[in-house]
């Protein structure tokens, strides 16, 4: 009975050590972002590259850590005037060169391996304000990889950025934001 007592607290003591924390390790060459802006007359697409990122998770827990950083200044939707005026008067890329994200905590089941929707909720750090956010994850991952596609929607006038509508231009006050990626996954 002792020997069995053992072995019981033993198994025990060892569950804890089961329980896996992820990183996901973001690589600029593998992760595309792009965003839409509608007007009246057509839409937008351009794309912003990222500068790094990693995402610390939890999958028992929920909680997540880390930071993502995008290179607003790279921002590129193909006209050079418009970027132009993008970069001066809506982002002032000189002056807030980057955005960042750190998130706080994963809403769902992250399922590894495996496919998952979930939501990822944190701070979003742009045009020098930080504004709660909750983006929508599409994930599917193996142990080592995750190609995951996040979306989400940044009210870019609310948030204190200058509208660049005009009398013969009327844009949204919204732009919709996506990204995909193909990352790698640290068990720890």
């Amino acid at each position: 009975m002792r020997l069995s007592s053992i072995a019981m607290v033993l198994a025990g003591a060892a569950v804890p050590a089961l329980a896996a924390h992820y990183s996901i390790e973001l690589n600029s060459a593998n992760t595309k972002i792009e965003f839409t802006l509608g007007d009246v007359l057509h839409t937008v697409h351009g794309t912003f590259a990222l500068r790094s990122g990693t995402i610390d998770f939890d999958p028992d827990s929920g909680a997540a850590s880390g930071r993502v950083v995008i290179d607003v200044a790279s921002g590129n939707s193909g006209s050079e005037a418009r970027d132009h005026r993008m970069h001066k008067n809506v982002l002032e890329s000189a002056k807030y060169p980057e955005a960042t994200f750190v998130p706080d905590s994963v809403e769902g089941k992250v399922a590894i391996p495996g496919q998952s929707s979930i939501k990822l909720h944190g701070m979003l750090t742009i045009h020098g304000a930080a504004h709660e956010i909750t983006m929508n994850v599409e994930e599917k991952s193996t142990s080592s990889v995750m190609d995951a596609t996040v979306r989400f929607e940044i009210p870019y006038v609310a948030w204190g950025m200058k509208d660049p509508s005009n009398f013969m231009l009327r844009v949204n006050k919204t732009v919709q934001v996506s990204m995909q990626t193909n990352a790698s996954l640290v068990t720890h």
